[in-house]
């Protein structure tokens, strides 16, 4: 997996738990913070796939069709 250095700040409450979790799991800290921002874009999804389907396109298949149209 290729990595990238950054530089970010953050509030000395987080950082103060990101620190408590990495010593209690004896995990690096960018492992943490690497599997928190995962499940955040895991959230970020969902909420992207619900505003999209909340927008009414007019357009709807079935799975019938989607099924016809795959040939299966």
């Amino acid at each position: 997996m290729n990595t990238v250095r950054l530089n970010i700040t953050l509030p000395s409450a987080v950082n103060d738990d990101i620190n408590r979790y990495a010593e209690e799991l004896h995990e690096k800290k960018s492992h943490i913070i690497a599997s928190a921002l995962a499940m955040y874009f895991d959230y970020l999804d969902l909420k992207v796939a619900e505003k999209r389907l909340s927008e009414d396109d007019g357009v709807r298949y079935s799975i019938d069709e989607v099924f016809e149209d795959l040939g299966l």
